[in-house]
């Protein structure tokens, strides 16, 4: 039970980071996990290239350790569909966080939709695992048939648990997301 237990648990925690890249209306650092730039011959994640900063609530700063690669940098920032344009200031780069039409709070809110439906069959995926691990179980060692159905109860209730906090967290990131 404590390897279902942390299967699932792993697929929350990917599901709360993939909510954490997309973009409210605050800023947050966490946005620019998925920028990757074309630098020293491979793509390397953009907080590998510089010091990403929050200056206030609508403006992220990132100061770039090598200024040949602020070119790049913009260029991977103004591809990555966050809806944001660099502006730069010498070594520095700032990111103004426009304000969300309706429009894109609704593309979002589908997305972030969509990561929960993710975590969720992942979830029962690892369900079904472990129901036919233990049915197999039964068939090779001497576990009881009641004993299989505790266990299967048992993993049901663990699965219901995770659904129920993918449900919460999304929720909570859809009234984040349409918080004007």
């Amino acid at each position: 039970m404590n390897d279902i237990e942390n299967k699932m648990n792993l697929s929350v925690s990917h599901f709360e980071k993939e909510l954490n890249t997309l973009r409210t209306s605050r800023a947050n650092p966490s946005m620019l996990d998925n920028i990757f730039v074309e630098a020293y011959g491979a793509k390397t994640p953009l907080n590998q290239l510089g010091n990403i900063s929050i200056q206030d609530a609508n403006t992220i700063t990132i100061q770039i350790w090598d200024i040949s690669l602020i070119k790049l940098i913009e260029n991977a920032i103004t591809e990555s569909n966050l809806g944001i344009n660099p502006q730069t200031d010498g070594q520095l780069i700032r990111l103004p966080i426009p304000k969300l039409s309706e429009e894109r709070r609704k593309e979002i809110i589908k997305i972030a939709s969509e990561f929960a439906e993710n975590a969720k069959v992942t979830i029962r995926n690892i369900r079904r695992d472990f129901i036919e691990n233990s049915k197999n179980e039964k068939k090779t060692s001497n576990l009881s048939e009641d004993e299989l159905k505790r266990q299967i109860n048992e993993i049901q209730k663990t699965t219901d648990n995770h659904i129920n906090e993918i449900d919460k967290i999304l929720e909570t990131k859809k009234i984040d997301i349409l918080k004007v």
